[in-house]
């Protein structure tokens, strides 16, 4: 209960939406590459958006 209130960093979110992003590439790769492609994009800039956060 004490880690109810505790926020998420900043490369936490980033990590959420990640994988946020790729399962709906996942998904929509079955029946629409194009916008499956264009997911996985959004997600690359999110993952590159993490690399220079962690450094």
């Amino acid at each position: 209960m004490l880690g109810l209130f505790k926020k998420k960093s900043p490369a936490d979110k980033l990590r959420a939406e990640y994988k946020k992003l790729m399962e709906e590439a996942f998904t929509l790769s079955k029946t629409d590459r194009t916008a499956a492609d264009l997911k996985t994009a959004e997600a690359d800039k999110i993952m590159t958006q993490l690399e220079a956060l962690e450094g």
